[in-house]
């Protein structure tokens, strides 16, 4: 009788937190959708201009491995921009420049990063992300200082809202500049991986799952599988890493 009466009260906390979890993912989509509207891609389809326009400018886009990618270059890139901006104050209006000023500038390409200069004192940042070999979306972030010797701010940006860019910006931006952009290129990828790995679930097993709930950025996961009593949850770390823990839970 014991046994019979600790079941129904496992049944009844699994049901209470299946419906939790629904009640979550529901109002996540509902706050998705609101804040992908119009605005949104506008700010996309704005940036996603201005840097095929800096990219399009400049002389030459260099490939940088290793090394190569260091905080005397991310350094190099600030001054660039920094003197641009002063060159453009002294002289007066930007637009009677001669072109040829700009096509002696630089951009770089450090593994699926573009970094490019827009223009004031903007460092701009390209991330490609893709996944079994086929190019997603792209990614945008702009940073801006008000001097070389000021710590850059991230002026705005195109990540999905529910990854963690303010919270990797106050830890990093401003002690490592360069560990900012690459973690973030590695939250936006992470992301996709576990997207597409779960879009690949259902489109593979989809026959054999009955109801499948997700996080926004997917770190959250769980399904119930057709005709049986398990409940499968999958956990990631710091929206980058499998937890390694895989939870089945019998009803």
């Amino acid at each position: 009788m014991g046994e019979v009466n600790f079941m129904q009260e496992e049944d009844i906390r699994l049901e209470t937190t299946r419906a939790r979890f629904a009640n979550v993912v529901k109002r996540h989509a509902q706050l998705t959708e609101r804040l992908s509207r119009d605005s949104d891609k506008m700010i996309f389809e704005r940036l996603q201009k201005e840097f095929e326009a800096a990219r399009a400018s400049q002389s030459q886009e260099i490939n940088l491995d290793g090394e190569q990618w260091n905080d005397g270059l991310l350094a190099t890139v600030r001054e660039q921009v920094h003197m641009e901006a002063d060159r453009k104050t002294t002289s007066g209006d930007a637009n009677d420049m001669p072109t040829s000023h700009f096509q002696e500038k630089v951009t770089y390409r450090v593994g699926n990063k573009v970094i490019c200069c827009l223009e004031g004192t903007r460092i701009g940042i390209l991330y490609e992300t893709s996944f079994a070999g086929e190019p997603c979306e792209l990614y945008h972030c702009v940073l801006e200082s008000k001097s070389f010797l000021e710590k850059m701010t991230v002026l705005e940006h195109t990540i999905p809202f529910f990854l963690p860019i303010r919270e990797v910006e106050n830890d990093l931006l401003s002690s490592n500049a360069m560990r900012f952009i690459d973690h973030i290129g590695e939250l936006l990828q992470a992301y996709v991986d576990r997207r597409e790995q779960v879009r690949l679930v259902k489109e593979l097993y989809g026959n054999q799952i009955g109801e499948l709930y997700h996080s926004l950025p997917y770190h959250m996961i769980e399904f119930v599988l057709e005709d049986s009593d398990w409940l499968v949850h999958f956990a990631f770390w710091r929206y980058l890493y499998f937890l390694h823990i895989f939870i089945v839970i019998s009803r």
